[in-house]
C-alpha cells in the first residue's frame, strides 16, 4: 500500500508555505487540508496541543504518524525523502541553510512580517478593524532593513545560503510572498532579490502558492505575475 500524506495548513501562513514548497520540489504527492486556525478547532488541536499549522499526517496500511509544525516536517522529509536534498550536500551551506531558516522564522518575522501581516490579514480574519498605521510603519521600517541584507547576500551568492537552491530560500520566499500578496514589498530597491524571487516564481513548486487566495484578502494584481 502506498503511503498517503495529508497535509494540515492555511494558504497565507509562512510555514505551511514552507512546507508545500518543500513536498513540491520532492515531488511529493499530498492531500491538502485547509484550516481556519484562529477559530482553535478541534481536530487541529487533538493532532497538535499549540494549535500551530502545518500538520502532515502520513498514512501507511494501518500505520500514522503526525508531525507538528514546520521544522520538525521539513527534518522529516530530508529524512525520509532525501532527493534532492534541500540542505546542501556541503557541511558549511548545510549550516548556513539552517541559520537563515531561523533568521526569517524568528528574526524577520518579528522586525517585519509579524507586523505587516497582524495588520493586513490577521485583524480582518478576526474581525478587529481597521491596521494601525504605526504598526505597519514599523513593519515596513524592518523590511527595508532586511530587504538590504539579503539583497548583499543575493549580490555575492547565486542562491541565498550559497551554489544550490536551499530550504533557506523557501523559508525567505514563504515570508516574502505573503508580504507581495498584500502588496507591501519595496522591489523596486532590490534588483537582486527581485531576480532570485523571479527565479522561484517560475518554479514548478511555486505555482501552487500563486492561486491562492482567501475570502475578503485580495491579492496584489501583480502577484501572480511571473514578469512583475
Amino acid at each position: 500500500m502506498s503511503l498517503k500524506r495529508t497535509l494540515h495548513h492555511f494558504p497565507l501562513d509562512p510555514a505551511s508555505r514552507q512546507v508545500r514548497l518543500a513536498l513540491g520540489e520532492k515531488r511529493l504527492a499530498f492531500t491538502e487540508v485547509q484550516v481556519r486556525y484562529w477559530e482553535r478547532p478541534k481536530d487541529l488541536t487533538a493532532m497538535n496541543p499549540s494549535g500551530l499549522l502545518p500538520v502532515l499526517v502520513e498514512e501507511d496500511g494501518d500505520d500514522r504518524l503526525v508531525i507538528c509544525e514546520s521544522r520538525a516536517i521539513l527534518d522529516h522529509l530530508e529524512e525520509t525523502s532525501p532527493e534532492p536534498p534541500l540542505l546542501g550536500r556541503d557541511a558549511a551551506e548545510r549550516a548556513e541553510a539552517r541559520r537563515l531558516m531561523q533568521w526569517f522564522d524568528r528574526k524577520f518575522d518579528f522586525e517585519a512580517g509579524g507586523y505587516i501581516l497582524h495588520e493586513k490579514m490577521e485583524k480582518r480574519l478576526l474581525g478587529m478593524g481597521a491596521p494601525d498605521l504605526a504598526n505597519l510603519r514599523q513593519g515596513r521600517d524592518g523590511l527595508r532593513s532586511h530587504m538590504f541584507y539579503i539583497e548583499k547576500l543575493l549580490q555575492e551568492r547565486e542562491w541565498l545560503a550559497g551554489r544550490k537552491l536551499s530550504l533557506a530560500d523557501f523559508a525567505a520566499a514563504a515570508h516574502l510572498s505573503l508580504i507581495d500578496y498584500f502588496g507591501d514589498m519595496p522591489w523596486s530597491g532590490s534588483p537582486a532579490v527581485k531576480t532570485w524571487y523571479m527565479k522561484l516564481k517560475s518554479r514548478p513548486c511555486f505555482r501552487p502558492l500563486l492561486l491562492d487566495r482567501w475570502p475578503g484578502l485580495t491579492p496584489a494584481k501583480h502577484y501572480d505575475d511571473l514578469d512583475f
